[in-house]
């Protein structure tokens, strides 16, 4: 479980609205090694369980068909008829769990009030005590949390966040799953044995042990949106080279438009534009020798492409002080062109520009003698957790986590992604379910079930069967090209505590670089102070787990 990097939580967290700056990491006291912190959470040395047996669900045939390798399944309209994924009622009525998530949306009203809450608690069979945490306030929230005595029945450890002692805490408060989950035990769950190995797996162990649930994200990570009438007005072509790509930004760049988007939080989507030159994703290991992507000449090479379109112009002048929330609204209304976004938000970019041009996603450009790769997702957005209780008090709660997981096609997921039809929801001509004033109220976005658990995720866009289209075709071409980051899943002492400050050296660096206050000789201090601060030593953490689990 050991967490992403700030690109990377960057990106997950804009699968909502965009994200935050982050607060300066917190030492949780509580949590320090000891007898009582949960002692070494290591897999090395450790026997592992094995990860549940996928059993994939039945659901609706799709129209656009997925492969083994990553490409989503695709729908370009609403299953006629749906099923019942669960058949009794996960509690009894008398139940009460309480719950906690990071939300992106605005407060939800209280149960009394809110229709959709009442819906699923009915459904449930229990009583949800729902506290949502927005994500400026997640960090501190959670370092709270974690050193007090009064923990929540579920946690979601979610966006992508890397927390002080995470596994610790997590191994010390929270309940070992793995009698419940580990190999067929999970056919208990069919919901939760639908959920692909790769999302454990990028979950990970702790000390060879299974104590989270992942919540399924498809293995694209983000991409590079598009305005597609301008980028093809100024000479855009799929798969060009990257000179091209300049001279065809710096064209789609006038008159106050710019053809490339970013925010304080995207630092000029540098991800891309590292692993289009040929980066590693993050962390590469291979035949003894763990590779970081911030060393590489790839990655220079990216730096001084992105200060080069900075010096064009090309990107948004504010790219530094802007939020991802308000550039999200500048690429609506068109005054960027571009900007890059986790997967995601597909939804809310497409609702947003309200038919204003063709919203598209861009295929990596050319590098002289370089293949291009693609970021491939951790394959969840986080990892869910249940507190220590009884083996019964754990089964309830695994039962309400296995009615959220209803994959798509059935009549649970239709109510926790749309809610109740006529109150929430009605179907258009076409058969979509299209939200109404209330719905977009009391909603899975302001009171987030579906980050809690959820199903795999289909490429299905109400109102839109034409944008899926088009994603599925991206898909076929990018696929191929995803390379995962090799860390995920492995622990680092080293990384754990000290994580958000070296991602903080990278992007400062980064962003310093490529607004021109550092010049590009200057990286090669940057990089020297990153891994002193802890990239070196966790390099060599990672390097023993991963030999431990191959």
């Amino acid at each position: 479980m050991s967490g992403s990097s700030m690109s990377r939580r960057t990106l997950l967290r804009s699968i909502a609205v965009g994200g935050a700056a982050l607060a300066a990491p917190s030492v949780l006291t509580a949590c320090s090694t000891g007898s009582g912190s949960g002692g070494a959470v290591s897999n090395a040395g450790k026997k592992a369980v094995p990860w549940p047996a996928y059993a994939p669900a039945d659901g609706p045939a799709p129209d656009l068909v997925p492969t083994k390798e990553g490409v989503q399944a695709g729908y370009t309209k609403y299953p006629e008829k749906l099923v019942r994924a669960v058949s009794e009622k996960p509690g009894d009525g008398k139940q009460k769990i309480r719950v906690m998530t990071i939300t992106y949306g605005t407060p939800p009203k209280p149960v009394g009030r809110n229709k959709y809450w009442q819906a699923v608690n009915e459904a449930l069979g229990v009583e949800i005590e729902f506290t949502v945490v927005p994500d400026a306030d997640f960090r501190a929230k959670m370092s709270t949390l974690m050193s007090g005595d009064d923990l929540p029945d579920v946690i979601n450890f979610g966006g992508g966040y890397v927390l002080p002692r995470e596994s610790q805490f997590v191994k010390a408060r929270c309940a070992d799953l793995s009698e419940h989950l580990s190999g067929d035990a999970v056919k208990d769950y069919p919901n939760l044995a639908n959920i692909p190995t790769y999302a454990w797996e990028g979950m990970g162990r702790i000390a060879g042990r299974i104590y989270g649930l992942p919540v399924e994200r498809a293995k694209v990570h983000g991409a590079m949106f598009i305005n597609r009438e301008a980028f093809d007005e100024a000479g855009y072509r799929p798969g060009m080279s990257a000179p091209d790509f300049r001279a065809m930004a710096k064209e789609a760049t006038q008159d106050k438009r710019f053809a490339l988007g970013a925010s304080t939080v995207g630092f000029f989507g540098y991800l891309y534009h590292a692993m289009w030159h040929g980066a590693p994703n993050q962390w590469r290991i291979k035949d003894g020798k763990v590779t970081d992507m911030y060393g590489t000449d790839a990655f220079k090479a990216a730096l001084e492409y992105m200060a080069g379109l900075r010096q064009d112009g090309s990107y948004n002048a504010d790219a530094t002080s802007i939020s991802q929330v308000d550039l999200k609204t500048q690429f609506h209304n068109g005054t960027v062109r571009s900007m890059t976004d986790g997967w995601g938000a597909v939804v809310s970019n497409a609702q947003g520009i309200k038919g204003e041009f063709t919203l598209d996603v861009a295929e990596p450009y050319a590098v002289d003698g370089v293949t291009p790769v693609y970021q491939q997702n951790r394959g969840c957005f986080g990892y869910t957790v249940i507190k220590k209780a009884s083996k019964e008090r754990v089964k309830l709660m695994l039962r309400v986590l296995n009615w959220l997981a209803s994959p798509f096609g059935t009549k649970e997921y239709e109510l926790m992604h749309y809610g109740v039809e006529g109150t929430h929801f009605r179907y258009d001509k076409a058969g979509d379910p299209v939200a109404t004033e209330l719905g977009l109220v009391d909603s899975r976005t302001n009171l987030p079930f579906p980050y809690l658990m959820d199903a795999p995720q289909p490429l299905y866009y109400p109102g839109f069967p034409d944008l899926a289209k088009r994603l599925h075709a991206w898909q076929k071409k990018v696929v191929p090209l995803l390379v995962p980051d090799d860390h995920w899943g492995l622990m680092s002492e080293t990384y754990n505590r000290q994580s958000a400050t070296m991602d903080q050296i990278i992007t400062d660096g980064v962003t310093a670089v490529v607004a021109g206050r550092k010049k590009l000789s200057d990286w090669d201090g940057i990089y020297k102070k990153w891994r002193s601060q802890g990239g070196e030593r966790s390099a060599e953490e990672f390097l023993k787990e991963y030999e431990a689990a191959h």
